[in-house]
């Protein structure tokens, strides 16, 4: 990574920043002509926030492409989510703090106890 020209970028301020990532907020209405969960919902520190703060949409792998949390997470971060491809699994271990190594595979599973029917 190329530290010198990070450093050009950094402008020293009092500013606070919050970096919001609306991830998942993509729901459908459950009638037709209806209204999402997040239409529904009242959000008055959402709404503050999108007032007084800059907002925007990003495409963090590339335009019409959908990636996995992974890819995408990477990509926000400044990684290339494309040298860097790395699965929900292992983001989900590292976020345990679940030791892994490099010949490991890491897997996210969800408990489905109650549309499984199991036990």
């Amino acid at each position: 990574m190329d530290t010198e020209f990070i450093e050009q970028l950094i402008i020293k301020n009092e500013k606070k920043i919050i970096f919001l990532i609306m991830d998942g907020l993509g729901g459908l209405p459950l009638e037709p002509n209806g209204r999402t969960e997040l239409e529904s919902a009242s959000t008055p520190n959402l709404d503050r926030l999108a007032a007084e703060g800059t907002c925007g949409l990003l495409d963090p792998v590339g335009y019409g492409i959908t990636p996995g949390s992974g890819p995408a997470h990477f990509a926000l971060f400044g990684y290339d989510p494309i040298k860097y491809n790395v699965g929900r699994g292992l983001l989900s271990a590292a976020g345990l703090g679940f030791p892994t190594g490099i010949s490991d595979e890491a897997r996210r599973f969800v408990y489905a106890r109650q549309f499984c029917h199991i036990g």
